[in-house]
């Protein structure tokens, strides 16, 4: 046990996350998501909520200041305008990091973006849409 770290950072997520470079992107995804197919790296946290990995993770993780958007979401599939719970909660735990708002992609490009990353943190959010990337940037 680290002091004044959270639990929820364990030792694997802990290190991918130091390894990561400026620009590399990390993605945390509910318990439906596929990841397995398409990790690279893949750190499974189950049974934890991917909202409470995102605070962990936002406690320690620089996010790019140097892009438009440093993180995203999916969209609904048939409804890009709706923001279901798990999305909700993502925002507010960006707002109280001091984070802009996600931007959405559309599943497929999440997918293929997620394929890409450097690592895919695998929660166990039941919840739908409980997926976001973010892009790591330096410490100031």
């Amino acid at each position: 046990m680290l002091k004044n770290l959270s639990p929820l950072l364990s030792p694997d997520l802990l290190h991918a996350l130091a390894s990561m470079g400026h620009g590399d992107e990390v993605v945390i995804v509910d318990a439906h998501f596929p990841a397995t197919t398409h990790a690279r790296r893949l750190i499974q946290l189950p049974g934890i909520a991917a909202d409470a990995v995102l605070d962990a993770v936002l406690s320690v993780l620089p996010l790019d200041d140097f892009v438009a958007n440093a993180a995203f979401t999916m969209q609904v599939v048939g409804n890009a305008d709706a923001v279901p719970e798990a999305v909700a909660d993502f925002r507010s735990t960006l707002a109280r990091h001091g984070a802009p708002a996600p931007a959405a992609l559309t599943r497929q490009v999440f997918y293929e973006r997620a394929a890409r990353a450097f690592a895919i943190v695998q929660t166990g959010e039941t919840r739908t849409y409980g997926n976001i990337v973010l892009a790591k940037g330096v410490v100031a």
